[in-house]
């Protein structure tokens, strides 16, 4: 017995081997645009390490500039980035993470909820010269910190906070419900919840988040040049760290726009873009190593 077979012609753009001039015209937009920005950024890096590469050596990495010493150097830079970013990250990483827990976990969608992520993504969108402004205005002049590491560091608090903040809590909403749902059939409690499961299915987004909010207060400058100041000495002992906190201090992204305007060096202002190249390539390693361990989707 025979049966007929219909078949039904594919239409034109889905046939194999046939493009529509439109797609071919798409595809190498597409193209364009991943090859120039690629070729941007090669270029920037290019033109940064050859002004620049000549200038680092272990020298400018560990002295100080002394013109009675006849020496260039960004040792004390290094260090002031240092404490603003450890000072820094201490304050913000408990807060930021403790609001995404306390907004995805516990508060009740509501008004009170839609204020503050209207508050936390205003924060994110303000200029750091304003962040700067305030800082100065009520961390150095209303609270009597003046120019210090401490005042530039409660300033950024305040920048990077939301962004700690909204990655954590992104993170959180990402985790399955059922997780939640099989520990409370184990009868697990609500914070036990939240300490062993969610926060560690959770880590790989706020790893994420701690460390490009790392990446912002070693590139932030404007805000730091209000508050923290542009002193470059090294401390004299290990107690004097802790007395450096409430002195001045500029950090590698202010001594370069000081040495590239002020001074006019600009051999010491790419020898710091090099510097600085550098830590964001090693930030951004660190960020994609760190999510890769402890994504526990990917474990077995």
């Amino acid at each position: 017995m025979n049966k007929n077979v219909t078949t039904t012609a594919l239409p034109s753009s889905l046939s194999f081997g046939k493009k529509r001039p439109a797609e071919v015209l798409l595809y190498g937009l597409i193209y364009f645009c991943a090859a120039f920005t690629v070729i941007l950024l090669a270029g920037i890096i290019i033109y940064v390490l050859v002004r620049g590469i000549g200038q680092v050596n272990f020298k400018f990495l560990t002295s100080v500039t002394s013109v009675v010493k006849g020496t260039v150097g960004i040792a004390g830079n290094i260090v002031n980035t240092l404490l603003i970013v450890i000072i820094t990250m201490l304050i913000v990483t408990p807060v930021g993470v403790g609001a995404a827990v306390y907004l995805n976990e516990y508060a009740k969608p509501g008004k009170l909820v839609d204020i503050i992520e209207f508050a936390t993504e205003t924060l994110s969108g303000i200029p750091s010269i304003i962040f700067g402004l305030f800082g100065m205005m009520f961390f150095g002049e209303t609270l009597g910190l003046g120019y210090s590491i401490i005042t530039g560091s409660l300033t950024l608090m305040l920048m990077v906070l939301p962004l700690v903040t909204r990655n954590t809590q992104e993170a959180l909403k990402t985790v399955p419900s059922s997780y939640r749902h099989g520990a409370v059939g184990l009868g697990a409690g609500k914070w036990y919840t939240i300490r062993t499961i969610l926060i560690p299915s959770a880590l790989p987004g706020i790893i994420t988040g701690v460390i490009l909010a790392i990446g912002r207060i070693i590139g932030e400058s404007a805000a730091l040049l209000f508050t923290a100041g542009s002193a470059k000495a090294l401390p004299k002992s290990f107690v004097d760290i802790f007395r450096k906190i409430f002195r001045s201090g500029g950090t590698l992204t202010t001594q370069l726009y000081l040495s590239a305007t002020s001074e006019g060096d600009f051999n010491t202002a790419f020898g710091i873009a090099v510097v600085l190249l550098v830590l964001v390539f090693i930030i951004n390693l660190l960020t994609k190593r760190l999510a890769a361990k402890y994504d526990v989707t990917k474990k077995k």
